[in-house]
């Protein structure tokens, strides 16, 4: 194949043109010269015919190489074709000019000075809202010396970092500050500190140290002085302002005092109006520390309201009401509900702290007339007034029939009979000793002791009991002649019952 193609005069004489241009980085001036000078080339090409053959295996890779060039494709293509390929690139940058143009990036946030030092200081800054599509490529800092308007860039490249140390400054020098953001888009409007910075060595930056109590809310009621001390620290003497709502204090009502080392804060009487957030701030050459305190001046809620009472049933009231106009400026923290009988007029408790507009009094005594009454509490306490419900409640007595059960009468006589016999005892000659029996019978009976079928009357000897249907015989330090056959014997109008049983003596 490559010996079929070195005789071909025309196609040696195209070849010949880019065979030279392999070392050359600009492949643009290729077409021109296939067109300008097609006859000097075949004339110089002759002498060095032997060199083409070595070089024609290269060339199919120019062929192939000039894919990934921009402007030198024209030529880079088949030798037949070049006059067709330059028309086709053309069109390719056209859908790039298209593209819509993004919006640059709005400006940085809370740009604020660190640290300053004798002859540099650092500032402090927050990402912007809106980066843009593209992203962020960094942030430039510039400078400008007071009273001068020539801003120089502290970088020459923008940085990514929120944080930059401008150095090589000389003290005394009054330094005015800005910082945008650079996106692929465009540059967004500049962060500017308000103030310019001094440049001087601070010993000591400004430091609030707020005390614990004082981070949260601080209440005070309607008349009570407000007084409050705050401890700071800063080198040398920082300066030390008060605001609220971004606004100066009232110097005739508020009281500010403030030394070396703290800032006081005196109201003598507190008014609602003296609520809301103060913001203190300490600063020293443009570094600064800030708090706020956060004050709540608070008095007695109002009465509530619409106090209504809605049923009565049975020995049951119900309740309802809405909260009072005046909160007091605090929440409400419930409502208490109290009651009064007519006969006695004086008003008790029923429900403390009721957290609902509403409630069910109970446990009323039939006959009485009530009154009711309800207030309502904050955190400084119980309104100054109740609201009174304009009905009274009277329990009304039901009237009701007491029906006695009738229970069926019970026939309960029986005649007597013995649930536990005797048992024969042994016992020794003048020890005392025991019989035992138990009967049950209705009318009780009368119990009869015989011994040896012979009844034992009066005798000091014997001592004779009944107890819960229980019988018992004493006999007291017996002697062989107490020995024998015992008999209890029971008996009622209904009949009679008998047992025996045998002690010994020995």
């Amino acid at each position: 194949a490559p010996a079929a193609k070195k005789p071909a005069p025309a196609a040696a004489k195209k070849k010949a043109a880019p065979a030279p241009k392999e070392g050359v980085a600009p492949k643009e001036e290729a077409a021109p010269k296939e067109e300008a000078a097609p006859a000097p080339a075949a004339a110089t090409e002759e002498p060095p015919a032997p060199k083409h053959p070595p070089e024609q295996p290269p060339a199919p890779t120019d062929e192939s190489a000039p894919i990934p060039t921009e402007a030198g494709a024209e030529a880079t293509p088949a030798p037949a074709e070049g006059s067709t390929a330059a028309p086709a690139e053309p069109p390719a940058p056209e859908p790039e000019v298209e593209k819509p143009k993004e919006e640059p990036p709005s400006c940085p946030l809370s740009l604020a000075v660190e640290e300053v030092s004798e002859n540099s200081f650092t500032l402090t800054w927050k990402a912007p809202e809106q980066m843009g599509r593209a992203g962020l490529d960094g942030y430039v800092v510039e400078i400008c010396k007071d009273g001068s308007s020539d801003w120089k860039a502290v970088n020459q490249e923008p940085f990514l970092s929120t944080r930059c140390t401008v150095p090589d400054l000389s003290s005394g020098d009054k330094i005015h500050v800005r910082v945008v953001a650079v996106s692929a888009s465009g540059t967004s409007a500049p962060a500017t500190l308000e103030q310019p910075v001094l440049i001087r060595e601070i010993l000591q930056l400004p430091k609030i140290r707020m005390p614990r109590h004082l981070r949260e809310t601080y209440i005070r009621r309607v008349g009570d002085a407000v007084n409050i001390m705050i401890p700071f620290q800063g080198k040398p003497q920082p300066e030390v302002s008060w605001s609220k709502g971004g606004q100066p204090l009232d110097s005739s009502h508020i009281n500010i005092r403030t030394t070396a080392r703290d800032t006081i804060f005196y109201i003598r009487q507190a008014q609602r109006a003296d609520s809301g957030k103060y913001e203190l701030t300490v600063h020293i050459n443009g570094a600064e520390d800030k708090a706020t305190l956060d004050i709540q001046v608070v008095e007695p809620p109002g009465p509530p309201q619409n106090l209504k009472l809605v049923d009565v049933w049975g020995f049951n009231v119900a309740l309802e009401w809405t909260p009072p106009a005046d909160n007091g400026n605090a929440e409400i923290k419930g409502y208490r509900v109290q009651k009064s009988d007519k006969k006695s007029g004086k008003w008790f408790t029923v429900l403390e702290r009721c957290t609902r507009t509403s409630c069910t009094i109970s446990d009323l005594i039939i006959g009485n007339t009530y009154s009711f009454r309800v207030f309502s509490e904050n955190i400084c306490g119980l309104s100054d007034s109740a609201a009174v419900a304009s009905g009274v409640a009277h329990i009304e007595k039901t009237k009701t029939t007491y029906q006695p059960e009738k229970i069926p009468q019970r026939d309960m006589m029986e005649p007597p009979k013995f649930t536990q016999p005797l048992t024969d005892r042994t016992t020794t000659r003048g020890y005392s000793t025991h019989l035992f029996c138990s009967v049950r019978g209705f009318p009780q009976p009368k119990i009869i002791w015989l011994k040896n079928q012979m009844e034992i009357r009066e005798d000091p000897k014997y001592i004779a009991l009944i107890d819960q249907g229980v019988c018992s015989l004493e006999i007291r330090k017996p002697g062989p002649f107490d020995g024998g056959v015992y008999t209890c014997k029971a008996v009622n109008p209904l009949g009679e019952a008998s047992v025996d049983c045998k002690l010994d003596v020995k």
